[in-house]
């Protein structure tokens, strides 16, 4: 369906019996460009990490997590939890980090059950070494191509998005 013919259609029923609610062709364009607008972002910032220092943004992201906690250190469920990521991807993104001498799991002294994600001095070296080139991406795809007030609404915008339904059946 283009935008042109994203108008609202009739409220019909769909399997469950609800009806669906049809976006508007002004929320059709919104979200395409949300859509393209994070796709875009993504890539470049993607394209940045992997060149400086050959990471993935979900690699900076652990990195940047585990630098700013007291002792460069994280449970992996809280790990997991905070990027959103499940227990799976995140042991697996963790471990091409460790193989590179990054991070290191350490058992939980707290709890002998859980495992943690410490990033050693080499990860925080690279961090440091890479964060001014990916401030310098951020900046120029994204804040300042947009006004103050455009920023802050769309920090608002994304943190009340962050909030939304736990289940995906909600809402």
């Amino acid at each position: 369906m283009t935008t042109t013919d994203a108008a609202p259609r009739a409220a019909v029923p769909d399997e469950s019996g609800e009806p669906v609610r049809w976006l508007t062709v002004e929320q059709q364009r919104a979200w395409r460009s949300y859509l393209s607008g994070t796709a875009r972002l993504t890539e470049a910032l993607t394209r940045q990490l992997e060149q400086d220092a050959g990471l993935s943004l979900s690699e900076y992201e652990i990195l940047v997590r585990l630098s700013e906690t007291d002792g460069r250190t994280l449970r992996m469920s809280e790990l997991a939890s905070s990027l959103v990521h499940s227990r799976s991807r995140l042991t697996h993104t963790v471990s091409r980090l460790e193989r590179r001498g990054l991070v290191r799991r350490e058992n939980c002294l707290a709890d002998g059950r859980g495992v943690n994600c410490v990033m050693t001095d080499g990860g925080y070296a690279l961090l440091v070494d890479t964060a001014p080139g990916h401030v310098r991406a951020v900046r120029a795809n994204l804040v300042d191509l947009l006004t103050d007030d455009q920023m802050l609404a769309l920090g608002a915008a994304m943190a009340r998005i962050a909030e939304g339904p736990a289940d995906p059946d909600e809402g």
